[in-house]
């Protein structure tokens, strides 16, 4: 593959992911109130659980089959069954049919796609991006990810209630020019060695031995580590901090509003999104100016200081304060600690290395459940402690493996000297 070949699949990696999360996020976040209105609160629990975990064990082998037979193959496989999966939700919400049996099943079902797809993406843009680029190329990713939450986010909540066929009929299409973006305008980025005497039962157990080469990498596995604690404390602003400031918090008055603590927590998200939306396309320079290390770890200290403050005050300027210093944090700290994660895996199983570090979402999510379930037995000020202890802990893992993180930085870029 050639540089011009490289820069286009970049380009058609951006534009496809933008709209697929602009279209997606005016439609799946809102899921859970759909599915609540057939089968209950409860029995959603349950059925979104099994979708996670179902998204989580596909994963794996994602990762695998990517490295074992190409990052494209496995990437038009899977967005090729995404497409039946919108179809069909799309049928069975139809004027004309509706099931929303069906449009479950057909969620798991996109479920594994994701699972299959995202490993062998975030493999792709690795090897086709060089160590130079990749701060700018993550950087502008981070920005068109979060514009396209954002909008869709905004129009999905005007949209869903009315227009559900429609906007599934505009997922669909999306899916339909991703499908043909990646099919015929994006080469294949790595051609692995194919052995085809092994079995079924071998490559079983080949993936078993690749993912404990994976686990073994203690850098990596303490990199990944480091991230999903600091990543869980943004997370408890949607859990537990917005469940403190709804029954914490009294009325306030500003600018002729009058708003309590669900507002304060939509009033925060709001500050984090138009931040992240204005700055993120000039994190790469800002983080430029100083050494990659200092950026990550001081970064993660200001953003475990910024959300220690909202995980505990009632106090809407020191809350405003604090979002704001947690932003530029994170801001400044995504598209370095996603350089240092590409330089990271070997090139034969860079997505069986993006698996492991996927279920960072996942094991996050599953702190801020933690946290909440503690809330009920520990004061606030315990609770506050305990989710600053776990994001400066997060930070206190990348000082201790800085200096390593930094030769595996070095050596990658030698190696990609070296092979150009």
């Amino acid at each position: 593959m050639n540089i011009m070949s490289f820069h286009r699949t970049i380009k058609i990696r951006l534009a496809e992911s933008f709209l697929s999360s602009f279209i997606g996020s005016m439609i799946f976040p809102f899921m859970a109130i759909y599915l609540s209105q057939y089968f209950g609160t409860k029995e959603t629990g349950i059925l979104l659980l099994i979708n996670v975990c179902v998204g989580i064990a596909i994963n794996f082998y994602g990762g695998y089959f990517s490295d074992q037979f190409g990052r494209k193959k496995i990437i038009v496989f899977a967005e090729s069954l995404r497409f039946v999966s919108f179809f069909v939700i799309m049928l069975s919400n139809s004027p004309w049919f509706h099931s929303p049996v069906l449009t479950y099943i057909m969620m798991t079902f996109n479920s594994v796609c994701w699972g299959l797809a995202g490993p062998a993406s975030q493999a792709m843009l690795m090897d086709v991006s060089r160590p130079e680029e990749r701060k700018t190329m993550y950087s502008i990713m981070y920005w068109a990810n979060n514009l396209s939450i954002a909008l869709g986010g905004i129009m999905g909540g005007f949209l869903f209630k009315h227009y559900l066929f429609e906007l599934l009929i505009g997922l669909c299409c999306t899916s339909l020019i991703t499908w043909v973006l990646i099919t015929f305008f994006i080469d294949e980025s790595y051609q692995p060695v194919r052995d085809a005497s092994v079995s079924l039962g071998g490559q079983a157990k080949k993936m078993l031995l690749t993912y404990k080469e994976v686990f073994q990498d203690k850098v990596f596995i303490l990199f990944v580590l480091g991230g999903l604690l600091v990543l869980s404390m943004e997370f408890q602003l949607t859990s537990y901090i917005s469940i403190r400031l709804a029954k914490q918090m009294h009325e306030n008055h500003l600018f002729g509003m009058s708003f309590g603590g669900v507002e304060m927590t939509g009033f925060l998200r709001t500050e984090n999104t138009i931040l992240v939306v204005v700055m993120a396309l000039f994190a790469a320079k800002l983080a430029g100016k100083w050494e990659d290390r200092k950026v990550l770890i001081y970064s993660c200290l200001v953003f475990a200081a910024g959300y220690s403050i909202i995980s505990y005050s009632n106090n809407i300027w020191l809350l405003f304060i604090g979002m704001l210093a947690a932003t530029i944090a994170e801001v400044v700290r995504v598209p370095v600690q996603q350089n240092y994660m590409a330089s990271l895996p070997p090139d034969h199983a860079r997505s069986s290395y993006m698996a492991v570090s996927g279920l960072t979402f996942n094991v996050a999510m599953l702190i801020c459940s933690l946290t909440v379930t503690l809330s009920a037995f520990i004061s606030s000020f315990g609770i506050s402690v305990f989710i600053t202890g776990v994001g400066l802990m997060g930070a206190l893992i990348y000082i201790f493996i800085s200096p390593r993180l930094d030769k595996r930085v070095q050596k990658a870029a030698e190696e990609a000297v070296k092979g150009a």
